[in-house]
């Protein structure tokens, strides 16, 4: 059970219900009036608690589970108890991940600003949206209806945030328009001056970055995480994308729609990302590349060369994954020698 502290759990709810929201088919023996009040770890998951398996490691704890319920491929199946209700999906994960969202649906915000924010008269606040305190709106702002503005986020002259979106405590946001539906984490800077100077003989000389920082709908970005504005064309973030904590976008980067970035990856300036791009932690790209729809970097690795649609590239410098196993593979043999 989450700490009540800090979450509040709905429910109950009977299995026939959660099988309709996770899209899954209850087992033979299940009980759809059987109710469920929580979810929690398949390892740890009580009597009238929910489960849920994807992956052979955890079959031991499958086996020796006192849960209610698990939603889990029908593969597993046959390792489950006897007296654990299953519902079936192909897709279990993302079963859990809606039925989680259930028990515990998002806060209602209640509309209002603090009396310690600070507000430009000329800003625009849409209807429900509540700025916490310390909150700073400078002039020509446009916030969106239903946002949460946490405590001490700063927005500067001109910015516009569309409806629904979340912005945790301590962020600021210059030069940049952000959508609908996003969620910025604590600590955040979209919009900041882009790294960009020219080598003059006796010093280096700022280039002015007169660019902005677009984030679509629907965007995440972790906790400490900044995103810098173009120098001319804008820095982009497509819509559905994910980026992790302690992750750097340079300027003028376009990043496309549904692509994860992870904890500490880098993506230098001018380097484009189609959709659905994968970068592990700790990568790093190179500027004024591109990488294809759907290529993944694998964590730690530098990539200095373009990467082809759907392929995955490991090491530095990045090379695809196959190669570079095979590479390691002969290192191995090597030492043995």
């Amino acid at each position: 059970m989450a700490d009540p502290r800090f979450f509040h759990v709905a429910g109950p709810f009977s299995l026939g219900q959660l099988a309709e929201i996770a899209g899954a088919t209850l087992s033979e023996a299940a009980n759809p009036d059987r109710l469920i009040t929580d979810v929690a770890p398949i390892g740890t998951a009580g009597p009238s608690e929910l489960g849920f398996l994807d992956n052979s490691r955890y079959l031991p704890a499958l086996e020796a589970s006192q849960a209610g319920a698990c939603i889990i491929d029908p593969r597993y199946a046959a390792r489950a108890p006897e007296n654990l209700d299953l519902l079936l999906t192909d897709s279990p994960y993302n079963g859990y991940a809606k039925v989680a969202q259930v028990f515990y649906p998002a806060a209602e915000i209640a509309g209002g600003i603090h009396g310690t924010a600070i507000v430009d008269p000329s800003a625009r606040i849409g209807e429900g949206t509540w700025l916490g305190p310390y909150v700073v709106v400078a002039p020509r702002v446009k916030i969106g209806a239903r946002c949460r503005i946490a405590a001490q986020v700063v927005i500067e002259e001109g910015v516009v945030i569309g409806d629904d979106t979340e912005i945790g405590p301590g962020a600021s946001l210059s030069h940049c328009l952000v959508g609908n539906r996003c969620m910025l984490h604590p600590g955040v800077r979209v919009g900041n001056r882009g790294f960009g100077f020219s080598l003059d003989p006796e010093s280096y000389r700022d280039v002015p970055q007169i660019g902005r920082a677009i984030i679509e709908d629907d965007v995440e970005i972790g906790a400490n995480s900044t995103i810098d504005r173009g120098a001319g064309p804008d820095t982009v973030v497509g819509a559905g994308s994910k980026i992790d904590n302690l992750v750097q976008i340079g300027h003028n980067v376009q990043i496309g729609r549904g692509c994860v970035l992870v904890a500490q990856s880098g993506v230098a300036g001018s380097t484009i990302l189609g959709d659905q791009v994968m970068l592990a932690a700790q990568a790093g790209v190179a500027g004024h590349l591109t990488l294809g729809q759907g290529a993944r970097v694998a964590g730690k690795s530098g990539v200095m060369r373009d990467v082809p649609p759907k392929q995955t590239v490991c090491g530095i410098p990045a090379i695809p994954i196959k190669r570079f196993f095979r590479l390691v593979s002969i290192w191995h043999r090597q030492l043995k020698s």
